[in-house]
């Protein structure tokens, strides 16, 4: 898995609750299990007209968040199947980090679809509802603003005119060890190698 290095890249706002995995990746899309070729398909019943022409009011299809890498939404993001079609086609579009508020007892992401984007180096931030909602007004009055995602510092910085916003937060230790060293679920199992090999000569 590749590293996660700090960034600076356009954020794009879809501001909806409960955006489910169908709306994430339509299952017409789910032909293939190769994990190829599904950033097209992101969002696609928003993103695009009845005759297949881009739909210029979605965001995405917005001159000013062209190669936007980092996406944010309301909670609940990633509800519905747990198809990992979903974390594919929203890091194959080129999103790098997916921002969401908890609200009371409405997570911030779906368990699953965290967890998928977890195993294939896609990284997802909680944030209150008042610092989500504080991104969005800025979004509104500055399409096409940037953010620098500091995984090592836990800080995501938007460039708001004037004034750069600051914004911690708690990424899963585990987590963040594993997204810092690029490390998938097997490459973190072989970092123990030796002391397997040791445990088993003594059983």
């Amino acid at each position: 898995m590749e590293k996660f290095k700090t960034f600076t890249g356009v954020v794009a706002g879809v501001d909806r609750a409960n955006i489910d995995t169908d709306a994430i990746i339509p299952k017409e899309y789910l032909k293939s299990i190769k994990r190829t070729g599904f950033g097209a398909a992101l969002f696609s019943d928003w993103r695009y007209n009845n005759d297949g022409s881009d739909n210029p009011s979605f965001v995405l299809n917005k001159p000013e968040t062209a190669g936007a890498q980092v996406l944010i939404a309301r909670n609940n993001f990633g509800c519905g199947s747990s198809r990992e079609h979903a974390v594919w086609a929203v890091q194959q579009y080129g999103f790098k980090v997916v921002i969401a508020p908890s609200e009371g007892d409405t997570p911030a992401f779906a368990d699953i679809f965290r967890g998928n984007c977890g195993k294939n180096g896609l990284l997802t931030i909680e944030m209150t509802s008042a610092q989500v909602e504080e991104i969005f007004q800025t979004l509104e009055k500055e399409p096409g603003v940037k953010a620098t995602v500091d995984l090592d510092a836990q800080t995501v910085t938007i460039h708001a005119a004037g004034d750069d916003m600051v914004y911690p937060f708690n990424a899963d230790p585990v987590l963040r060890n594993k997204l810092l060293n690029g490390l998938d679920d097997i490459a973190q199992t072989l970092q123990y190698a030796a002391d397997i090999t040791a445990y088993e000569a003594r059983h």
